[in-house]
């Protein structure tokens, strides 16, 4: 893991939406701290520091070393809430931790190497789910998981049970897919009405055939 991200914040003093919009607009990012058994405590820190800080980390689950007012907690940033047209950070979650206990979190899945079945079968590589829920000490969250999809075949799908854990316990179903290897898509030609066309070539044959037959029955 990655160095703790070190992050400086204050108590916030007025909650609710009109308190977050004033630290907003301050330049501030509104937060709460939660966990181990203490009551939540409403923060904020600096919003360009802290979106500067976080775009740095590498993978998901960053962990932050959080100063406010000289009491350091380490936090698992938990949840950001986002803004679905400016897409800038609303609201965050930090999780109190501790660096010894273990924790459950999400990880993302990537898919490594060109399958077979894409390659050589024109097949379409499909991300059913993209992540999976692993537990692990917070020092040994994996940035990513990777799987090698090389050998995957057309119709082959990859499984959580297929997932090597290395440092970490799987909490995911081990039966739920991750990744498959789908058919290409075969477009059948349409004609105005809806009908599929048919051949051109077939039909004028044919249309040949019956001709010629009718030639043979006159004489």
């Amino acid at each position: 893991m990655s160095s703790l991200i070190q992050l400086s914040g204050t108590r916030r003093e007025t909650i609710g939406k009109g308190g977050a919009r004033k630290a907003r607009a301050a330049g501030q990012l509104p937060g709460v701290v939660y966990g181990h058994g203490e009551t939540p405590m409403a923060v904020v820190v600096d919003y360009r520091d802290f979106m500067t800080k976080i775009r740095k980390h590498k993978g998901g689950n960053p962990i932050v070393n959080l100063n406010v007012a000289g009491h350091e907690v380490t936090a698992l940033v938990r949840d950001a809430q986002i803004d679905p047209l400016s897409q800038m950070v609303l609201h965050v979650d930090f999780q109190h931790i501790s660096l010894t206990e273990m924790v459950t979190v999400e990880v993302p899945v990537h898919a490594v190497g060109v399958s077979i079945g894409v390659k050589d079968s024109g097949g379409i590589l499909e991300m059913i789910n993209r992540t999976v829920e692993i537990r692990c000490l917070p020092t040994s969250i994996p940035a990513a998981i990777d799987l090698d999809v090389t050998a995957l075949m057309v119709g082959q799908s990859l499984h959580v049970s297929d997932i090597k854990a290395d440092g970490f316990e799987i909490v995911s179903e081990l039966a739920t897919t991750l990744i498959t290897i789908a058919a290409p898509t075969v477009e059948e030609a349409v004609a105005a009405d809806g009908t599929a066309k048919a051949e051109p070539e077939v039909v004028a044959a044919k249309g040949k055939k019956e001709e010629a037959g009718a030639e043979e029955k006159k004489k």
